[in-house]
């Protein structure tokens, strides 16, 4: 039973991410992106990352409220955190477990949010007329 049971872990250590893992994209374009998502987080410039980052086709006013959801909610600061993380992890691979798409027209990463430990993340961008944005 104990060698059932040493195999049974080291099936379980080998199907779980490891910390250690990156995993970034082909598309040089989409990596663009992120470094620019990433450097409007870090200079705390919330209107340039969501004018960037909302899909081409989301109207002004829900852009409005995302932007105001991120800025002056009562969860802002917290959201904005997790954000903000989330395109750092994206931006260097970081836990990205797979990248799903064709990462020119689309690409959907599947990652351990940074932050939130046991939190399995998505996160889907689609290329418009060369413009990368999140999805939905």
């Amino acid at each position: 039973a104990d060698a059932a049971d040493a195999a049974d872990a080291a099936d379980a250590a080998a199907s779980a991410p490891a910390a250690s893992t990156r995993l970034q994209t082909s598309c040089s374009s989409l990596q663009a992106k992120l470094e620019q998502l990433v450097a409007f987080a870090d200079t705390n410039n919330r209107a340039g990352f969501v004018n960037s980052f909302v899909p081409l086709d989301l109207s002004k006013e829900d852009k409005r409220a995302y932007f105001l959801e991120l800025s002056t909610g009562p969860e802002s600061e917290t959201q904005w955190a997790h954000l903000v993380a989330e395109m750092a992890a994206l931006a260097l691979g970081k836990g990205v477990t797979k990248i799903e798409g064709d990462q020119i027209t689309q690409a959907v990463f599947f990652f351990e949010h940074p932050t939130l430990v046991g939190c399995d993340r998505e996160v889907a961008f689609t290329c418009v007329d060369g413009e990368w944005r999140a999805e939905g």
